[in-house]
């Protein structure tokens, strides 16, 4: 059923929550309409509770990225392919599955099984964000997931415990947050959210490190590997593996779909 109101509501929402995000310097323009896009359709179809988990991640994860911001550049500035300011890509790679799965639930009748896979969306890229922001500061060096060998901090495919035990708070944060929403908006105990959301959220983001130590795209900087194709003055650099479109925001999207799948999964055996 389509709620005009609740998706104008959708709309005026997270056009002002991107507005501040954009003064606070977490999203660019791009990200903005990014925000705006993905808020719409996730309040507009999926309603209140999938719209204020879409907020947390949003908030808590903007929030992390400011946190010992200069230390974090310093350690491994050089590695990652974009800034702390997301963009439009990076906003449809986060939500854009999210948002996908809001519109199928608000014309579908709204079937749990959909709000079991959003909340293992959210839950993973909530878990790799907070992985990211939280593991490079980790006092002991990543290990590659596929071998176990030390590599440098801001290694795509490199896990620390920090990161591992980031990823379980985020996770658990979303699941809490909707099992809280439902029963606010809905007066419905969905308490099987919370596992779901823990290991959709886990696997997720373990999933993203494998393609990350796998496929995804690495070139060579002068300072070591990278996931920038080029430097800030344009000077490109040549791949060293991986498969050239398996960008980050690629890498995320898919890890978020995998999170999904996972989380409802584990929904439909826990309530089987």
């Amino acid at each position: 059923m389509v709620d005009v109101p609740r998706i104008a509501a959708g709309l005026v929402l997270s056009t002002v929550i991107g507005a501040v995000a954009y003064r606070r310097q977490s999203l660019d323009r791009s990200g903005w309409l990014g925000a705006i896009i993905t808020g719409t359709l996730t309040f507009g179809f999926g309603g209140w509770t999938w719209g204020c988990v879409l907020i947390v991640f949003f908030v808590t994860s903007s929030a992390l990225s400011h946190f010992r911001q200069a230390q974090k550049q310093r350690i491994a500035g050089e590695k990652f392919e974009k800034g702390g300011r997301r963009d439009l890509w990076q906003a449809l790679a986060n939500g854009g599955a999210g948002a996908a799965l809001a519109l199928l639930y608000g014309l579908t009748g709204e079937p749990v099984m959909l709000l079991a896979a959003y909340v293992g969306v959210m839950a993973t890229v909530t878990a790799d964000t907070w992985a990211t922001e939280i593991g490079v500061l980790s006092p002991h060096p990543p290990r590659l997931i596929t071998s176990g060998r030390v590599v440098p901090p801001g290694t795509s495919g490199g896990v620390t415990l920090y990161g591992i035990g980031a990823s379980a708070g985020g996770a658990i944060l979303i699941g809490a947050a909707a099992l809280a929403l439902a029963a606010a908006e809905r007066g419905v105990w969905l308490p099987l959210l919370l596992p779901a959301a823990l290991v959709g959220g886990l696997a997720g983001s373990l999933f993203d490190s494998l393609l990350g130590a796998t496929v995804q795209a690495m070139y060579l900087s002068p300072t070591g590997e990278t996931e920038k194709r080029a430097s800030r003055e344009g000077r490109v650099f040549p791949l060293v593996r991986g498969w050239r479109w398996m960008n980050n925001d690629m890498v995320n999207f898919l890890s978020s779909l995998a999170g999904g799948v996972v989380a409802a999964g584990v929904y439909a055996w826990t309530s089987g």
